[in-house]
């Protein structure tokens, strides 16, 4: 049902949360598993700290994610892409066929306007697949 899962992943804790539930879903249909990270510019309206700005964070970000699968018996591939988070990631989905994208509720793209203009409310409505939210 779900052949390709694609995760993206920041540092948020919500991203950490929907990890377990990822585990799950990749062992339950054996799917392969994408991990992307979005190396972003930051805006004046995004504090510094909440942003992935650097390669090198989002590279450590990802092989970190990356051992912890492991550690379940779970191979991944990694993504690293620049641009606006929740563009990368449909357009990443798109060109993998991703059957499922699964992230956290909120991440770190929630900015003083409210979830309307959340990196997760932008997946959902741009996405060319399921998505499968993580409270």
């Amino acid at each position: 049902m779900f052949k390709t899962v694609l995760f993206p992943i920041d540092q948020s804790r919500e991203a950490r949360e929907a990890a377990d539930v990822v585990i799950n879903i990749v062992k339950k249909y054996d799917s392969r598993l994408v991990l992307i990270s979005v190396v972003e510019e930051p805006d004046k309206d995004t504090p510094s700290e909440e942003v992935m700005s650097s390669p090198e964070t989002v590279a450590q970000l990802l092989e970190s994610a990356k051992s912890m699968f492991a550690e379940q018996g779970i191979q991944t591939e990694t993504i690293e892409r620049q641009g606006i988070p929740a563009f990368v990631i449909c357009d990443v989905a798109d060109e993998i066929d991703a059957n499922l994208i699964v992230m956290g509720c909120r991440g770190l793209g929630l900015t003083e306007e409210g979830a309307t203009e959340s990196v997760t409310n932008r997946v959902i409505n741009l996405s060319p697949c399921p998505v499968l939210i993580v409270p």
